[in-house]
């Protein structure tokens, strides 16, 4: 796969092999936080934070890490969330990496800000894909490329709600990131610099697309509360990767008030800080469904095409199903909070 492959052992051990293959522009825009990057610290320390109770003489001998999600069966709660311009990270860019994920067995959500179109993606996609939307002004645009996505198999939307206007990404402006001319973004209206969408938005394209839907971006319990009552199927807990507004909290922590407040009536999924098995473990304790990782594979990508986002979702699925196995959680549903120790009083 790549002369590093002996040494890849973590998720953390693609980042210098991906950074090597990146012009430093590229890696810039993948590893940058938005400001002082406080958020993309919290993002990770707070996993680091919580600790995990144990339980021992639980038989563990099978394990069962399926989940069902939006009429979906998934062999394990880890998708691959959507990251923008994966042509900067690999020559074959979402192509190589949907094509890993199908190998993995992980469904894949095409970025807006892809590549390369829709269309040829789900083309190269052996597993589950699905669609995110950027809401944009020209609504006749956007509708036609929701009739795309669905006429292209994909089996959700999920609209990112959180950009009304881009953040302050201080380390991109420093290397004077610009998209190189040679690629494209196929599904996005030129000089697209975020839209603000209000829930009249959600609700017209709720009223004619016929996938499920999901708002990507939700931190505050009450914005969780509305999506259920304009009847989305599901939301992300999202900061956005930390890209935008900095001094959020960390999706780890914000994901147990939003998961209390919609106590079940939809789905929930969280994204942000992921690299360890203990993590997913952790956001499914802390009522996520699923969770998603972006960086993680987009690194996998860049250092080593397909076969990196493989291997990344491997080495995740597996850290995960340890960590369940010495945690005495042999499925997903008998994953709760008490598989946390207790916070100090």
């Amino acid at each position: 796969m790549t002369e590093h492959a002996s040494e890849l052992f973590t998720l953390f051990d693609f980042e210098e092999p991906a950074r090597g293959n990146m012009s430093a522009m590229a890696w810039e825009y993948l590893a940058c936080g938005a400001a002082d990057e406080i958020t993309l610290r919290w993002n990770r320390e707070s996993f680091e934070q919580i600790k995990l109770n144990p339980r021992v003489l639980v038989d563990v001998a099978k394990l069962d890490t399926t989940v069902g999600l939006l009429g979906q069966t998934l062999p394990f709660p880890i998708l691959l969330a959507p990251v923008g311009l994966q042509g900067l990270y690999h020559p074959e860019g979402e192509i190589a990496a949907v094509r890993g994920a199908g190998e993995a067995g992980a469904t894949y959500v095409i970025s807006s800000y892809s590549t390369t179109t829709l269309e040829k993606i789900t083309a190269a996609a052996t597993g589950p894909t699905w669609f995110q939307l950027y809401l944009q002004p020209e609504r006749a645009f956007t509708k036609d490329l929701v009739q795309r996505a669905e006429a292209a198999g994909c089996r959700a939307l999920c609209v990112t709600v959180d950009l009304p206007v881009l953040g302050v990404r201080n380390r991109m402006d420093r290397v004077r990131f610009a998209i190189p001319p040679e690629l494209s973004c196929p599904h996005m209206t030129k000089d697209f610099t975020g839209f603000p969408v209000t829930w009249d938005d959600v609700d017209w394209l709720m009223s004619f697309t016929k996938l499920p839907v999901l708002l990507k971006g939700i931190l505050n319990p009450d914005d969780a509360d509305i999506a259920v009552e304009h009847g989305v199927a599901g939301i992300i807990v999202s900061n956005h990767g930390a890209r935008d507004l900095d001094s959020t909290p960390a999706t780890i922590e914000a994901l147990p008030r939003v998961a209390d407040k919609i106590a079940g009536r939809i789905a929930v999924l969280m994204d942000g800080g992921i690299r360890r098995g203990t993590d997913v473990l952790k956001a499914i304790a802390l009522g996520a469904n699923s969770v998603l990782i972006g960086r993680p594979f987009a690194f996998g990508l860049g250092a080593a095409g397909s076969e990196g986002v493989t291997l990344v979702v491997n080495i995740l699925r597996k850290e995960f199903e340890i960590a369940m196995a010495l945690t005495g959680r042999p499925t997903i549903s008998s994953i709760d909070r008490s598989v946390l120790w207790p916070a100090a009083s």
